[in-house]
């Protein structure tokens, strides 16, 4: 069959099944001969949507011969297996999936047709859930926390569910390949298949003879007079205004009235003011800016290296910007404006809070923007709604520049260290679960359950409810109920 004829087949069978004629679909794909992989992987996810599991294992098998690194083909064919309660296969299949993920978070196929992005975290809950039906509740609890590694977005909180799942030793629903998902033929090579005619039929556009139906080769036309050139009206250049200078440091602007530019490009200054402030115009924007973020043009050609090609190394770090100013009565600088000379800009002098960028490390990393001098209450209850977690079972660190190691922030007072230890607008903290310390006597009830005594400190390691917590006491690992325990504050911990 040549490859015209097979790709025609495919997008039949394609259109066919996104009409849900499912049968239909499955019978223009079985007439290609010697189908690639991607066509048995469409054959074998039909015949799964119609419950076919025989067939559509031994499809899987030949997609899986034909592409021995098709993850989702694994995927698919560890479902199978599932359906058909062959869990060991099944978590071979799982296994297999993971592995050809390389490490990564997820394998995007759009590049191959197909609408899907087959995740880590769907392939470890299957894996997981295949031990359970197997009773191997240790290994499922190893695959979900391994899974809570690669839970990167909000949609993946089936990662919790089935974690909390398997610590009550209870069983949870399958993750299963979308309905109605298939490998596709390109669209430029389908509309390839297409008969077109490039040449057309002839039709008479202009004649000299009037009503002339003439079709064919059309009849000498009497030369048409040659244009007589005109002159081209001399263009207006609109002047620049302002003189140029060069931007020395990337500066972010912190309100509407400053305007953000990169360094190394060339602005026009408007207006300089006492407070080291510089109105400038930069792509038909205006906006302030740090005077001495900025140097005149004429400098930089003097300094300029000799040779043209190589550019001057970067001079130092960017300086400590002005106190912001800010004016009601300035007019929004989102849009592109020109400020005519006569219009001077009346500033007034309002010192601005400044603002860091701050990255808490935690079982995944995030940056948010905070004011200096937040409190400490304020920031453990920002990085709760960041993590999910209530801020009571939390703890900040900082490594400080002075005595270089993490100090524990147990009160405002480090606080107000920690803030005045900021260097560029930027700060790193580190976040863990506080130690707890044990108010009465738990026996275990169940195998996942932690048992200590009146006294122990226990070291949380995770939030399973509102009600359970995941710990660490004596070497021993499991939950117990949040009522056993007294949670210390963190005064207590930095002074035992």
């Amino acid at each position: 069959m040549s490859l015209t004829d097979t790709i025609r087949l495919w997008d039949e069978a394609i259109t066919a099944a996104d009409q849900q004629e499912w049968t239909t679909a499955l019978d223009t794909f079985a007439a290609i001969r010697e189908p690639s992989s991607k066509i048995c992987f469409n054959i074998g996810s039909l015949h799964l949507l119609l419950g076919q599991l025989n067939e559509a294992e031994k499809a899987f098998d030949k997609s899986i011969c034909r592409d021995e690194h098709l993850a989702v083909a694994f995927f698919q064919r560890g479902i199978t297996f599932y359906k058909r309660e062959k869990y060991e296969e099944a978590s071979r299949d799982f296994i297999e999936a993971f592995n050809l993920l390389r490490g990564n978070q997820l394998i995007d196929y759009k590049q191959l047709g197909l609408r899907y992005k087959l995740g880590a975290c769907q392939v470890l809950h299957n894996l997981a859930l295949a031990h359970a039906m197997l009773q191997e509740w240790d290994k499922a609890e190893k695959v979900m926390k391994k899974a809570l590694t690669f839970k990167t977005e909000a949609k993946h909180n089936f990662v919790d569910q089935a974690l909390e799942a398997v610590l009550k030793r209870e069983l949870f629903e399958l993750l299963q390949f979308p309905v109605g998902e298939f490998f596709r033929p390109k669209k430029k090579v389908v509309a390839q298949l297409e008969k077109q005619d490039f040449l057309g039929e002839a039709k008479v556009v202009a004649s000299v003879i009037d009503k002339d139906a003439f079709s064919g080769f059309a009849p000498l036309q009497p030369p048409a007079p040659e244009p007589v050139p005109q002159k081209k009206a001399p263009e207006k250049f609109r002047t620049l205004e302002g003189k140029p200078y060069r931007v020395l440091f990337n500066f972010i602007p912190n309100n509407e009235m400053e305007l953000e530019l990169p360094s190394g490009n060339i602005v026009f200054l408007l207006e300089q003011g006492q407070d080291n402030w510089a109105t400038v115009m930069f792509n038909d924007k205006t906006g302030l800016v740090p005077y001495n973020y900025l140097e005149p043009l004429e400098s930089t050609k003097a300094e300029r290296s000799p040779s043209p090609d190589i550019p001057a190394p970067p001079r130092t770090t960017a300086p400590d910007r002005p106190p912001s100013v800010k004016d009601q009565n300035l007019p929004s600088i989102t849009s592109p404006q020109v400020i005519e000379p006569s219009k001077k800009i009346q500033r007034k002098n309002h010192p601005m809070p400044k603002t860091c960028i701050v990255k808490i490390h935690f079982k995944y990393t995030v940056a948010i923007r905070a004011k200096p001098g937040l409190l400490l209450n304020e920031l453990l209850a920002v990085v709760g709604r960041k993590f999910d977690l209530s801020e009571k079972r939390i703890e900040l660190s900082y490594k400080s520049q002075a005595e270089g190691k993490l100090i524990p922030i147990t009160s405002e007072t480090k606080m107000k260290k920690m803030w005045s230890e900021v260097s560029n607008q930027r700060l790193v903290i580190w976040c863990k679960f506080l130690e707890v310390v044990a108010l009465y006597d738990y026996k275990v009830s169940s195998p996942v359950d932690l048992s200590f005594q009146e006294g122990d400190v226990i070291q949380v390691l995770a939030q399973v409810n509102d009600n359970w917590l995941e710990g660490q006491c004596k070497g021993n690992t499991g939950i117990f109920p949040v009522t056993f325990i007294k949670e210390l504050n963190m005064a207590e911990l930095a002074n035992p």
